[in-house]
């Protein structure tokens, strides 16, 4: 029989799922004129399957526009379907931006730090996740042995990244039962957010066509490490192309520039955590002593600060500002990537609108600290659960007219929906959900 091939057109939702609709891939030229229909309230699917209340029902269309530089397919040879999507925006039928699409918000946000600020971003999602071909063993954390038993998934995996035009820069095992790493290189705006969902989708590919599969979890369970999303990145001036973060004669290195947009991240995250962190399980991973982000703080080389002042390498006379950057430590694969790049850099341009002080870093643990350098730092325990996170993102008005009513609403709508399902199950349930999910 002859196969006929066909590329899904998708969307990564408000609830981090890549969803859409396949069609032949003889129309793939058509296809990228005319888009494909898409119905408003198939934002509001719940990772876990039930559709939160929708402000839209059963009225209303949209369409989903392919954008051609996002395009994925991957040969598994003849035993297998090949991998082949490609991402869109979400449009009106007039063809302009559907206000609650994610992609779209985070093209809003690049736009207005360009033309606000004349800059651009750079910017690489570093992931965590769950290969279930291994076993479970202790004492496995950075292991060769955790890495040869993969067997073929990591070689399989790093050619599939490369016909998806993907380059891998490390490919590890690391901490947690059963958890791998997994970092591609940077990318400016939208791309970066673009490589993440390639990522992450190509991993999946990967381990059905071997037969196991990967979960990118938040947590695998209550007692385990989780599964971080950690995102680096750096400002650039969009004329010139030269960074603008590092600044030799501050203590710590900062820029006016990047000490304000830091700043602005800092002051808004207990909010946007909301947006990065955005499932019920991911605040089992915020909590301190845990190697991640359990308060607002910048670090100098911390792993456990919500900003992170990366390391640079300074040897062979190498140019100190063009590595000096961040990592942003909160966020993890419940949250689709263009809503966290998106609320970082909303932070952050918030900081820049405001002319923020450059931001000071926070010396030791924010758990063993007085609360009175809490206070003079500005510094507090990000939310711990969902609800909390919601809340507080509803409240904060200061980004809405970059966010959008219609979005934000839309996604308390969809999120407080999403934590009501998990409500009366023990972490160990809600883990186990989110395992299937993710």
């Amino acid at each position: 029989m002859k196969r006929e091939e066909i590329v899904m057109l998708c969307t990564s939702d408000l609830g981090g799922q890549v969803r859409g609709k396949g069609f032949p891939a003889r129309d793939y030229e058509t296809r990228l004129r005319k888009g494909i229909g898409w119905t408003p309230t198939n934002s509001m699917i719940t990772a876990h399957g039930p559709i939160a209340p929708s402000p839209w029902g059963p009225f209303g269309d949209t369409v989903l526009v392919p954008d051609p530089d996002t395009h994925v397919r991957v040969d598994f040879g003849p035993d297998h379907a090949a991998e082949n999507f490609i991402m869109g925006d979400i449009c009106l039928l007039d063809g302009t931006p559907w206000p609650v699409c994610p992609r779209s918000f985070l093209k809003r946000v690049v736009a207005a730090l360009e033309e606000r600020h004349g800059l651009c971003v750079r910017a690489a999602f570093e992931h965590e996740f769950i290969y279930d071909g291994v076993d479970e063993r202790p004492n496995a954390s950075y292991a060769l042995d955790a890495f040869r038993r993969q067997d073929l998934f990591a070689e399989t995996y790093l050619g599939a990244l490369q016909q998806a035009g993907l380059e891998l820069d490390t490919f590890m095992p690391e901490y947690g039962p059963m958890q791998y790493e997994v970092t591609v290189g940077p990318a400016v705006g939208l791309k970066a957010a673009d490589q993440a969902v390639a990522v992450r989708e190509t991993a999946r590919a990967v381990a059905t066509r071997l037969g196991g599969r990967v979960s990118f979890t938040p947590i695998l369970r209550p007692d385990a490490v989780g599964n971080g999303v950690h995102v680096h990145f750096s400002l650039f001036e969009a004329g010139t192309g030269q960074p603008v973060n590092h600044d030799p004669d501050h203590k710590d290195g900062l820029s006016d520039t990047a000490g304000a947009f830091i700043s602005g991240i800092l002051a808004k995250m207990p909010s946007i955590t909301a947006l990065t962190a955005a499932s019920t399980i991911s605040y089992l991973r915020l909590t301190p002593n845990r190697w991640s982000a359990a308060y607002n703080n910048l670090g100098y080389r911390d792993r456990e600060a919500g900003v992170r002042i990366c390391p640079v390498f300074a040897g062979n006379g190498a140019d100190i500002s063009r590595q000096y950057h961040f990592e942003f430590r909160a966020a993890d694969a419940a949250a689709s990537p263009y809503l966290v790049l998106g609320a970082i850099l909303a932070s952050g341009l918030h900081g820049l609108d405001r002319g923020l002080p450059i931001a000071q870093v926070c010396e030791g643990a924010p758990q063993s600290l007085p609360a009175r350098d809490l206070e003079r730092l500005g510094i507090t325990r990000l939310p711990q659960s969902l609800d909390a996170a919601l809340d507080l993102f509803e409240a904060d008005a200061d980004m809405d007219g970059m966010i959008g009513a219609e979005l934000k609403q839309a996604y308390l709508a969809h999120k407080r929906f999403e934590a009501s399902l998990m409500r009366d199950l023990s972490d160990e349930d809600q883990c186990s959900r989110y395992r299937a999910a993710y």
